[in-house]
């Protein structure tokens, strides 16, 4: 068994008011998260997507995939994107964390972060189709990186944290609405980061 038991997880509330985050930096055991890394690095067929930003158009710098159980797409940025079937490791990642937050989730938005030039700008997981109140839960593979939060309506008002190999982050409640989140880039030589984004999409 690569998960620790749920007994064993002791997530860190992390301290930002009017949200719900929770963070288990251990949630898979070294071994299976490394395995679940070389094996969706290899499998998944990853695509980069432009998006329009203030009206000019910029390949995304990162690269993406969706899977999904209900054949829903999920559109942000300007981007539809339609789902492929879970794979049988996508498959067992999240039947872990459905065992942890009693969820099933419909969806799972995977990003591929080849280096410390790729990155995710500040935005919130606030989609319609999402619901009012969504729970994201994210697996972090491969490279450490560091995410950060900040206030919607006070910018100076900011949280980071390093995201490290094998650990889960659940964002819930009225999160998406009083704070955005961002993977910036980095100058650091670092290595390839694979994050997946378990969702509900309606």
């Amino acid at each position: 068994m690569h998960l620790f038991s749920i007994s064993d997880q002791e997530p860190q509330k992390l301290n930002l008011q009017d949200a719900e985050v929770l963070y288990y930096p251990n949630f898979l055991d070294s071994a299976f998260a490394n395995d679940s890394y070389q094996t969706l690095h290899k499998e998944i067929p990853w695509q980069q997507d432009t998006i329009t930003v203030f009206g000019k158009k910029h390949l995304q710098p990162r690269l993406t995939a969706l899977y999904g159980n209900n054949e829903i797409p999920y559109s942000y940025s300007n981007i539809t994107m339609h789902p492929l079937p879970f794979t049988f490791a996508l498959s067992e990642i999240k039947k872990r964390i459905e065992r942890l937050t009693n969820i099933e989730f419909t969806t799972c938005l995977c990003n591929l972060y080849r280096n410390g030039k790729d990155s995710n700008g500040w935005h919130a997981d606030d989609e319609a189709s999402l619901g009012t109140n969504p729970v994201i839960a994210s697996i972090s593979l491969g490279a450490t990186r560091l995410f950060k939060f900040r206030r919607i309506s006070d910018h100076k008002t900011q949280y980071k944290l390093a995201l490290t190999s094998g650990s889960l982050l659940v964002m819930k409640g009225a999160t998406q609405h009083y704070w955005q989140h961002q993977l910036p880039k980095t100058a650091k030589q670092v290595g390839s980061r694979i994050n997946l984004t378990f969702r509900v999409v309606k």
